[in-house]
């Protein structure tokens, strides 16, 4: 059965790369990558395969390449950067493959707002501040459902992400803070994670965008608001702690019970 292999390359640093997928686009006999997001570094590491930059193509065209190769038998793989299925419209490309009778294959990748993450040196989860991240967009040619604005999403006072958003970024704010974000509640933004040219921004909500602005900063970036950036205080893990038992180790200090 003719197959195309969806394969996420990463957030940019080569060595960042999954093994699976490295094999993949040394090997492939069609590469179709999106050429604004990769580094040449990872393209050129498909030696004798056709290139072809998806930058330059609308959905029709990118569809034939992919469809026709595959049904030539050509290992065919579409790159994409960081992780295929976050924000990657390809389950446009896999349901009209599956028409053909041309199977689909998922390579994830790291995306980039884990090594946004890796580059402020801190997690997005913390105990006792939150367990929980929202992955979000802003919206502008893009619809969001009314229930997912920012406003709204921003009342879990949760760690929020944004993708495709830097150049929104003071409505944004605007609307974090009218969901209830301090407005002395940290932000990062993190401009090409990985890439040697990697640039950080910290800041608050309310000087944020002027220090986006001045950086000239306006997209390839990911925004991340929440307390995690710069935690005033947070608990210790309970897993590792010296009380806690769990099915590969007792604890080492037995709580006294009053009776």
């Amino acid at each position: 059965m003719s197959k195309v292999y969806f394969v996420g390359c990463g957030p940019g640093d080569p060595e960042l790369l999954t093994i699976k997928a490295k094999k993949l686009i040394q090997k492939a006999g069609v590469l179709v990558y999106s050429g604004s997001l990769i580094p040449s570094s990872i393209v050129n590491l498909c030696k004798k395969g056709e290139k072809h930059d998806a930058a330059k193509l609308v959905r029709e065209e990118i569809f034939d390449l992919l469809r026709k190769n595959a049904k030539k038998g050509k290992l065919v793989v579409r790159l994409h950067d960081g992780d295929p299925t976050i924000f990657g419209a390809i389950k446009e490309q896999i349901d009209k493959l599956d028409d053909e009778g041309i199977e689909s294959v998922i390579i994830p990748g790291v995306t980039s707002f884990l090594a946004s993450a890796a580059a402020l040196g801190t997690q997005l989860t913390l105990p006792g501040v939150t367990q929980t991240i929202i992955v979000t967009r802003a919206e502008h040619r893009t619809k969001v459902p009314k229930q997912e604005q920012i406003s709204e999403l921003a009342k879990h006072k949760a760690t929020m992400v944004f993708y495709l958003s830097v150049h929104l970024l003071p409505d944004i704010v605007k609307q974090a803070i009218e969901g209830g974000y301090k407005k002395s509640t940290p932000v990062a933004v993190v401009y090409r994670a990985s890439w040697k040219n990697q640039k950080i921004l910290i800041g608050t909500i309310m000087d944020i965008a002027k220090k986006v602005r001045k950086e000239k900063i306006a997209r390839t970036a990911i925004v991340i608001i929440g307390d995690v950036i710069k935690p005033k205080s947070y608990e210790f893990s309970r897993l590792y702690d010296k009380t806690f038992s769990h099915g590969f180790r007792k604890a080492k200090i037995k709580i006294k019970t009053k009776n």
